[in-house]
């Protein structure tokens, strides 16, 4: 194995260079960063900074327009759609603000979606573990319309979390949420990295959030232009206000 494999492999997501432009705009300039495996990352900056861009890039929903992005060491730039498709179904979870949760299912099968959709059995215990960390247990039959804001996103973060994935992108997790109910689903991904070693990568625009995270990254005009470690909400918002 040669020193850049070993040292690709040993990230859950890696990015060289990685420009996205649409037109004449630029939204990502070069980014060169890598998040390491169980690490818990925020990203954060001001409206049109990139932040989106970023997380698509990085998660394979979208192709940068120039340089590399590895999943595990996997370049997936290198991939063709359906093999894409699969690697981020089998490989890389995620959060959005709206739930994305399928109304003419139950909670259950709503989590377990994935892996059904790569033909792939449930592991009873882990299910069992997963479901028992998000709080859902007795829940399991209901379908989203019967589940509070809250209860919805705690599903759609188990069902990031059933195939084990090498990373799990949150876009916005809490922006619909209660100041309660966002503590909630952040300890989640809290746990998530500490007690099994996912790697989260958090996109939000709430100091509060980012203070969850070992580190929040800054981006402005696509460039990346700060890091801060062991963050505190006050520490992050007076970054903010410089940005």
């Amino acid at each position: 194995m040669t020193t850049m494999t070993a040292e690709a492999t040993a990230q859950a997501v890696g990015l060289e260079s990685v420009t996205k432009t649409y037109g004449a705009v630029r939204a990502l300039d070069g980014i060169t960063w890598s998040f390491p495996r169980g690490g818990f990352t925020a990203v954060m900056g001001p409206s049109g900074s990139g932040k989106s861009t970023f997380l698509h890039c990085a998660s394979g929903l979208d192709r940068p327009t120039a340089g590399t992005v590895r999943i595990g060491g996997t370049d997936i730039g290198r991939l063709g759609e359906a093999r894409r498709t699969r690697l981020r179904r089998e490989r890389i979870g995620f959060v959005f603000q709206a739930f994305n949760l399928i109304p003419s299912m139950d909670v259950e099968q709503n989590i377990t979606l994935p892996l059904r959709l790569g033909g792939i059995e449930a592991d009873p215990a882990w299910l069992r573990e997963i479901v028992a960390r998000v709080g859902l247990a007795d829940r399991l039959r209901h379908r989203p319309s019967e589940l509070s804001g809250g209860q919805q996103q705690r599903a759609a973060v188990a069902r990031a979390l059933v195939t084990r994935p090498d990373v799990v992108f949150a876009d916005e997790p809490t922006g619909a949420l209660d100041p309660r109910t966002a503590r909630d689903v952040l300890r989640l991904l809290r746990e998530a990295a500490d007690l099994t070693g996912q790697t989260i990568v958090l996109v939000t625009h709430d100091p509060a959030a980012a203070a969850w995270a070992d580190s929040v990254l800054f981006l402005r005009a696509g460039r990346i232009v700060d890091e801060l470690a062991a963050p505190s909400a006050a520490a992050v918002a007076a970054r903010w206000d410089s940005l």
